[in-house]
């Protein structure tokens, strides 16, 4: 196997992910854990112009940055997979701590900073698709038929009993908006922990959709879709035309109240988005007036997991009660500014950590962490 070059577009692509899933989590926080408010579940009629704003945004981002992100741990995991077939090294060998420390670090991230956590999920996502890489491409398109067939099939049944009249409303969160209006950081982490296995139900329900994306960014890496030559740009045009085509008229069901369908678009249409994403900002990147732009989000790629803590800790400072106290207080627009801003900020955090220490900070903390621990 040939050794191959960074490819600047995945970095690229990974740094976007991770800015959008703020793109969706700011609600959350803005709302104070009720997560009604990145539904339609409340809504029988149209949405005044506040509620608009907030639905248009999460129509570009809710499911589809999380679906992209998710591609793009994938990825990840057949470089590393690569890296170890260049070296002749046993697979997953090490790579096994690499998968335990994020574990360890998406604990962290829940107890301390959000509920909703993607980290644990992802951990016992790329233990089981290790292992499938590891048999080689027959089991890698047999599991994707497999696992792709179940959660679609899963979430059509959803949807399903949802027009059929079943109950598809959130509701309960006033305790929780209370709690994080009011209540202490530690009274936070207690509440998380003592309810934590209802706040990883989504972590678990969503395995064998990040089993299918998983499988789907190592096959994309390996069929090219990444590179810069003509063979890459020809497999991001058909990406493209997947997410113009079906992927926008699939996800535009946002749009219409009840929530019916906000299992589906989430957990089944946005990851068809997700993948035109790739084709779209694979087209976007060729203009390269645009090039300091895009190596910012490529920044933010090479440490997106000390960029991921970092927004979300921002958040719940700004949003939380135990902070600066403003859940709940701001209209669509101040929160939409204040995503942008800390976005902004991390471009700029990503770019000082890149240029001077060449890493991020928990990047650096995971490396040496894992090297004392197989050096041993």
């Amino acid at each position: 196997m040939k050794v191959q070059q960074r490819l600047p577009l995945i970095d690229m692509l990974r740094g976007f992910a991770v800015l959008g899933t703020l793109g969706t989590n700011i609600w959350i926080f803005a709302y104070l854990g009720d997560i009604s408010y990145i539904t339609t579940s409340n809504y029988s009629g149209w949405w005044s112009l506040n509620d608009f704003l907030r639905m248009a945004v999460l129509f570009l981002v809710n499911g589809k940055l999380l679906g992209l992100l998710t591609i793009m741990f994938g990825v990840g995991l057949e470089l590393k997979y690569q890296q170890a077939m260049r070296k002749g090294n046993a697979w997953p060998g090490v790579y096994i701590w690499t998968i335990v420390f994020l574990f360890m670090e998406g604990l962290i991230h829940f107890t301390l900073v959000m509920e909703y956590d993607i980290l644990m999920s992802y951990a016992v996502t790329a233990v089981i698709v290790a292992f499938i890489v590891k048999f080689g491409d027959k089991a890698i398109k047999r599991a994707l038929y497999i696992f792709g067939s179940f959660h679609a099939g899963m979430i059509l049944l959803i949807l399903v009993s949802a027009l059929l009249g079943a109950n598809a409303s959130f509701a309960g969160f006033d305790s929780v908006v209370s709690l994080y209006e009011n209540g202490t950081w530690f009274e936070q982490i207690q509440y998380r922990l003592t309810n934590f296995l209802y706040y990883r139900t989504e972590a678990i329900f969503i395995i064998p959709m990040n089993i299918f994306l998983f499988l789907l960014g190592v096959k994309l890496m390996r069929n090219g879709v990444f590179s810069q030559d003509d063979k890459g740009r020809q497999a991001r045009q058909k990406l493209f035309k997947i997410g113009i085509f079906i992927g926008i008229p699939l996800n535009l069901l946002i749009f219409i109240p009840g929530g019916a369908f906000d299992l589906p678009v989430r957990y089944l249409f946005a990851p068809i988005l997700s993948i035109g994403y790739i084709g779209i900002l694979g087209k976007m990147v060729e203009y390269r007036k645009l090039d300091w732009l895009w190596k910012r989000f490529g920044e933010i790629g090479k440490m997106s997991l000390s960029c991921y803590v970092l927004q979300n800790t921002f958040a719940s400072i700004i949003f939380y009660g135990w902070g600066f106290g403003l859940g709940g207080k701001l209209n669509s627009i101040e929160v939409i500014a204040i995503w942008l801003t800390l976005s902004l900020l991390q471009l700029f955090f990503a770019h000082i950590c890149i240029k001077h220490l060449h890493v991020g900070p928990m990047e650096w903390i995971r490396k040496n962490a894992i090297q004392s621990v197989t050096q041993n």
